[in-house]
């Protein structure tokens, strides 16, 4: 695969360079391949080179990618996470709950990279009438349940695919650090919000303890990510197109016993084995609570807000 790179921007400050380098790249061609840009593979520690900016201290990649060959991968990707999606959903489904400190409808939520639709429908069960989502893989669709698939569109999340003020809610769960283009993202999620709508977003915290204590080999640090936030880039991300940031904090994971093991620090065979042996005597669904360095952050659309004349 011919593979073309380009420098990135600074999502919050918009400058290109800027920034001191953190970590070099470690990648070789082989790289780009609908394998390694599969959701919740084994971790590998490869990565694009990643740099900090100057100014407010936003971890990104740069240079990286360019955005047809990152989409053609996404299409292609696999969907190999079957084992854990009830665990994510109750996770997910939580944070969720969170948003009725704030809004005021239940009629409408978009979710943005939904895999298999297994969160739309958690968002049925907790009383969302109409549950639509996104997601590039093909294979993760054809794995959505009847009742759901109908409810996802098979694409890259981009501007005019659905009309202004059409939502009360977007969820991102572990999307926003891959993409390539969060200005992009963010303009176009504000305008098909409703006024007054809620943006949920989890992802990676880059300051996180096990981020920090695992540095270069956190398996955070990676080539589908983009970009890596904390609490506070995150936030003046989100304030910087508009939104009012309402809640963050760090975020409780439950997940099995064999999805711990899968994200540890481990040679791979050694990982293997131990994934192995965990299926064997039947404890690699045992379901955890723990913190896995995540952070959620929930965002208003002012309800105020009128849209400009033309």
């Amino acid at each position: 695969m011919a593979v073309t790179f380009h420098a990135t921007r600074c999502a919050i400050c918009d400058t290109e360079g800027n920034a001191t380098e953190i970590y070099r790249a470690n990648f070789e061609p082989s790289a780009f391949s609908p394998e390694v840009f599969s959701a919740r593979r084994l971790p590998d520690r490869i990565h694009y080179r990643m740099v900090r900016c100057n100014t407010c201290g936003l971890l990104r990649s740069d240079p990286v990618a360019d955005t047809t060959t990152i989409a053609r991968l996404y299409q292609e990707s696999h969907f190999d996470y079957g084992r854990e999606v009830e665990n994510l959903a109750r996770t997910y489904g939580a944070y969720l709950e969170r948003l009725d400190r704030h809004r005021t409808s239940k009629d409408s939520i978009l979710e943005i990279g939904c895999g298999n639709g297994f969160f739309l429908k958690k968002a049925r069960e907790q009383g969302w009438r109409q549950v639509l989502g996104v997601e590039p893989s093909r294979a993760a669709v054809e794995e959505a349940s009847t009742e759901i698939r109908s409810s996802i569109i098979c694409a890259m999340m981009q501007s005019r695919l659905f009309p202004d003020h059409s939502f009360d809610a977007i969820c991102l769960f572990q999307v926003l650090d891959h993409v390539l283009d969060p200005i992009s993202l963010l303009k176009e999620c504000f305008q098909i919000l409703k006024p007054g709508g809620l943006i949920l977003c989890v992802n990676h915290d880059v300051d996180a303890l096990s981020s920090k204590v695992m540095k270069e080999r956190s398996p955070i640090v990676d080539i589908e990510h983009s970009y890596l936030y904390s609490r506070v880039t995150i936030t003046r991300l989100f304030q910087r197109f508009g939104f009012e940031v309402k809640e963050t904090g760090g975020v409780t994971n439950r997940c099995s016993l064999s999805y711990l093991a899968y994200l540890a620090p481990m040679p791979t065979n050694l990982k293997q084995h131990i994934l192995v042996l965990l299926d064997r005597i039947g404890l690699g669904r045992m379901p955890l609570r723990i913190s896995l360095g995540n952070l959620y952050m929930i965002a208003q659309k002012p309800s105020s807000f009128v849209e400009p004349s033309s």
